[in-house]
């Protein structure tokens, strides 16, 4: 069990990955509150990325702890189980999500 957390918030912990590891996010949805709107779970190392689909500026990418990105939106739950290689889309901050397989050849 992680050392940050109680029992009862181990055992609700969605995603494959734990609260403390790193993941892919932008400087808009940490500091401007721009909704994530993309999730991708890497096929590849497993890792995940929460976007809000307004820029690719690598100036603007961030690594946080997913927990911390749980925090600031607890619909992320609803696609904490997309399996390695998926990602998820919605068109704004309250639309439902929607899953699909990468094709990244």
């Amino acid at each position: 069990m992680n050392p940050g957390l109680t029992r009862t918030d181990s055992d609700n912990w969605p995603f494959d990955q734990g609260p403390n590891v790193g993941a892919i996010t932008i400087r808009q949805v940490l500091e401007l509150g721009d909704p994530i709107r993309h999730v991708v779970h890497y096929g590849d190392d497993d890792s995940w990325a929460f976007l809000c689909g307004t820029t690719d500026n690598l100036a603007d990418y961030r690594i946080v702890h997913i927990q911390h990105l749980l925090t600031k939106d607890e619909s992320l739950r609803e696609i904490a189980d997309l399996p390695p290689g998926w990602s998820a889309w919605r068109e704004n901050g309250e639309s439902a999500w929607e899953r699909f397989q990468e094709d990244l050849d």
